[in-house]
């Protein structure tokens, strides 16, 4: 999201983004919502509850790049390798 700049953003355009189908998203949208993170200013819109969110995360994660469809980004969750 802080790739789209300073938002909201619809939901569509950052599926479209990562590369994911909007539908995909929605439990990571809820997570983020949970930790305050982000927040849902109107219906299908996202949108950094922290002004100048986008600023800081492109300048700490330069090179971030979206995960593999399928992929957890690279959290394990506290699982163990098998």
């Amino acid at each position: 999201m802080a790739e789209l700049g300073k938002g909201p953003h619809r939901s569509g355009d950052i599926a479209a983004l990562l590369g994911r189908q909007v539908t995909s998203l929605g439990p990571t949208r809820a997570g983020l919502i949970r930790k305050g993170v982000v927040y849902t200013p109107a219906h299908a819109d996202t949108a950094f509850t922290v002004p100048l969110s986008h600023h800081f995360l492109r300048r700490v994660m330069p090179d971030w790049q979206a995960p593999p469809v399928g992929s957890k980004g690279g959290h394990d969750r506290g699982r163990k390798p098998a």
